[in-house]
Parts: C-alpha cells; sequence; structure tokens
C-alpha cells in the first residue's frame, strides 16, 4: 500500500549504545532511511527531485519512545504522511517491537528547498501527496514552540568532515549525537531520553565552530540550543526519564 511504508530491521550489538540499545541518533538515521524510501516508492526521493536541483529537508522532528529496541532484537517502522501545505510535509513514525507491541512514535515535517538559492519549493505541484495522505493519527502531540535558552551550562565543538553529508552541511544525526554528548555517562546509564523534540533552524556547515547552550536543571524539561556566531542553527527540548530496564 503506498500510503504506508514499513520495513523490519534487527539490532546488532556494534549498534547499540553503552547501555545495550538503540541509541537516539540511529533511531534519528532509521527515520530518515525510512522517510526516504517511501519517498523513492512514489517516484519522488532524491533521484528525481535532483533533477530539478530539489531535495528533501528535514525542518522539525519530535520522538517519543517509552522503550528503546535492545540488543539482537527485531524492530519495525512504519511510516505515512499525515498532511501538508505549500511548502511542508507532515510525516509520521511508529516504532514496534517483534511482536507488533508499539515502542514509540515520531512526528517529523520536511520541506523541499531549491539547492542553489536554499530556499524553499512549493510542495502542493507534487500531486503524490494529495493521493497518498494516510487517515492514520499519530498519538503524540506536535512539537512545542521552543524560545531561546537561558543556559546554565556551555560547551563547543568544531564541525569536521564526518559531521557533514551529501547536502554538504552538518547532518541531522550528527546535532542529535551532539547533544546526547552533554550529558555524562552516568546519566544516560540512570536515565533515558522519553521525547525528544528538535527544530532546525539555519543549516551548519564544515569548519564553523558550534556553541551547545544546555538549561538541565529540569532533567524531565532540558532545553538546549546549537549555535553558530551567536545565531541559534537548532533548538531541542529533551525529555529525560529513570530506566525501568537495567543497564547491561
Amino acid at each position: 500500500m503506498l500510503k504506508e511504508h514499513q520495513h523490519t530491521f534487527y539490532l546488532a550489538a556494534g549498534e547499540c549504545n553503552p547501555e545495550g540499545e538503540m541509541p537516539l541518533g540511529m533511531l534519528m538515521n532509521r527515520i530518515i532511511e525510512m522517510a526516504t524510501a517511501h519517498a523513492n516508492k512514489w517516484g519522488v526521493g532524491y533521484e528525481r527531485l535532483i533533477k530539478d536541483n530539489h531535495a528533501w529537508v528535514l525542518s522539525r522532528v519530535t520522538i517519543e519512545v517509552t522503550r528503546y529496541p535492545r540488543v539482537n532484537e527485531q524492530y519495525t517502522i512504519v511510516t505515512w504522511i499525515e498532511g501538508y501545505n505549500r511548502y511542508f510535509s507532515q510525516r509520521n513514525f511508529e516504532l514496534l517491537d517483534a511482536d507488533g507491541n508499539t515502542l514509540g512514535f515520531a512526528r517529523t515535517i520536511w520541506m523541499v528547498i531549491d539547492l542553489t538559492t536554499r530556499q524553499g519549493v512549493n510542495i502542493a505541484e507534487l500531486q503524490y501527496i494529495s493521493q497518498n495522505v494516510s487517515p492514520r493519527p499519530c498519538p503524540i502531540e506536535p512539537a512545542t514552540k521552543m524560545a531561546a535558552v537561558a543556559p546554565i551550562r556551555s560547551a563547543t565543538h568544531d564541525f569536521v568532515y564526518s559531521d557533514c553529508d551529501f547536502n554538504r552541511h552538518v547532518n541531522t544525526v550528527r546535532y542529535i549525537d551532539l547533544l546526547m554528548n552533554q550529558f555524562s555517562m552516568d546519566t544516560h546509564d540512570q536515565m533515558q531520553v522519553r521525547r525528544l523534540e528538535m527544530a532546525f533552524v539555519s543549516e551548519s556547515y564544515y569548519g564553523q565552530q558550534a556553541t551547545v547552550l544546555v538549561d538541565d536543571h529540569d532533567m524531565a524539561d532540558c532545553r538546549a540550543e546549537i549555535a553558530v556566531d551567536g545565531k541559534a542553527h537548532v533548538r531541542a527540548r529533551l525529555m529525560f526519564a529513570p530506566r525501568t530496564v537495567t543497564t547491561q
């Protein structure tokens, strides 16, 4: 069925975080992979859009997980389009375990940009969206509006070659890894991110130095910002909760 796309994966030991689970960055990578595969099914993936010098880019993401897949587990991801307007397409995801139990959901907002101007393209002309919008609901709340962070601590990071993707800007997964690295091993051993919200404000590039601003006085509602030259490039909200499964 074109309105939905799903695929089953296996979590190998080499893909796990120190707690023996799927890392949040890897989940984001799978989300991007699934979105790409579904778009390719419709004939509007990278191969088609690049002919017009266009490409899909992620604008916002919200992930809510009750349990992450663990080492040697199979898991399935399902994706579908909820709706769209002239500039944004709303794509949702469900994460399931091997028995079909829901582990989490994700909401994403995508746009098509012109790779020369870096400006948005009117996607209302892409007829496939209207033909393939699914009535399937997504039960998690959309992302909240995120204001500038009032940090209580900060760190710097120089974007390097491995941070960048084929669009020659910093990859979404690298942003998530950078955020997760702001918290200690002990913190990750005791707690896990149950909800992540991210808004991508501006592109970052190789050679730029980023400042990561963190307000984690409330671990249940951490706020973070990745800025370059004083300008926010990414804003994020991370909601940690105590672990219910012991680490290995």
